[in-house]
């Protein structure tokens, strides 16, 4: 009907452009121990991390791994509303999101069971290094937005998290650093991208990840999740990487809080 002028003019047929890019992991991506991106196998992304940042909560924190960037927001302790929530232990929340525009395809508004299941592994990795008991009968309410994600980004949001829980003066008995590893024909690329994370829906079923978060001066794992088919002996192998690679992190994380730390009491006097 060329005599519509509502209508957009434009092709009949269309293609999807990532139908043209390559998005599964192969043999040919680790060649003489260097990957596509020039990093070595065990190698991290350069790291960037700064807590308060977000001045109308009580705490937050942002993250830069590689282009992963990650976002968050801590609110409370404060009083819960609902009995039925009542506890004498405090209670953690956490609502994990990806901006609309983060990802290579769009995500909705809406959490989807993605983003609900990362609440819940996040959730699971905070509480053990949180002392719940300080504040009875209150919680704490945890609110993630990654804002492009190019891979890693549950590990990213765990040390993000982190920081920015004990930015808002919650007492901790350690903090937590994440860290993840992809693991296929017996490599272990450490700190995937997006192009090289594992996909169940991908026609190579190969190999998965592993993600681990380590409370490092205690020593201690609060949080370890595996997706994919691996060998015991490539799982043993990437939890130590992950837990040597989340040892080197703390130092930046300590730093990250006493650089927050000195700006707060700069105001105050």
């Amino acid at each position: 009907m060329p005599g519509d002028t509502r209508r957009i003019t434009g092709p009949e047929v269309t293609f999807n452009l990532y139908t043209f890019v390559k998005s599964d992991v192969n043999e040919e991506t680790v060649k003489a121990d260097a990957r596509s991106d020039g990093r070595k196998t065990e190698e991290v992304r350069p790291l960037f991390l700064r807590a308060g940042v977000t001045s109308q909560a009580h705490g937050s924190a942002y993250i830069e791994q590689g282009q992963t960037k990650v976002i968050c927001s801590v609110y409370g302790p404060r009083e819960v509303l609902r009995k039925e929530d009542f506890s004498m232990k405090g209670q953690l929340t956490c609502e994990f999101k990806f901006a609309t525009f983060s990802c290579r395809q769009r995500r909705q508004h809406q959490q989807d069971s993605q983003e609900k299941d990362y609440s819940v592994q996040i959730l699971e990795a905070l509480e053990p290094a949180v002392c719940l008991h300080k504040f009875p009968k209150a919680q704490v309410n945890i609110y993630i937005t990654v804002l492009q994600n190019d891979g890693s980004a549950l590990a990213a949001s765990i040390t993000c998290a982190s920081v920015a829980l004990a930015d808002a003066e919650i007492e901790m008995y350690d903090l937590v650093a994440g860290c993840s590893s992809r693991v296929f024909g017996g490599h272990v690329l450490m700190d995937p991208t997006d192009h090289e994370e594992y996909r169940q829906q991908s026609k190579n079923h190969e190999g998965g990840s592993v993600t681990v978060g380590l409370m490092p001066s205690l020593n201690q794992i609060s949080a370890l999740t595996s997706r994919g088919e691996i060998e015991f002996s490539l799982v043993n192998k990437a939890v130590k990487q992950c837990v040597e690679t989340c040892q080197r992190l703390y130092p930046v994380l300590q730093a990250a809080l006493m650089k927050s730390l000195k700006h707060k009491l700069k105001e105050t006097t």
